[in-house]
């Protein structure tokens, strides 16, 4: 779970393809949603989905080809 004041800021999550860990920056201004990120480590597209849970966020990322 993510407890953030800020609508606009930066997470560290695990490439699903390479296992780099990554910043992804998220903007929770717009709610939850579920987009497609490039790894900036091995360029592959990575699935983001960001969800309200209450009083705070759930952030997720999978691979984009399952």
């Amino acid at each position: 779970m993510l407890s953030c004041m800020e609508p606009v800021f930066f997470q560290q999550v695990q490439c699903p393809y390479c296992g780099e860990l990554i910043d992804l920056e998220v903007d929770s201004s717009e709610g939850g949603q579920s987009y497609i990120e490039d790894c900036s480590v091995c360029c592959r597209p990575i699935e983001v989905r960001l969800t309200w849970c209450g009083d705070d966020w759930s952030l997720e990322v999978g691979r984009d080809d399952q």
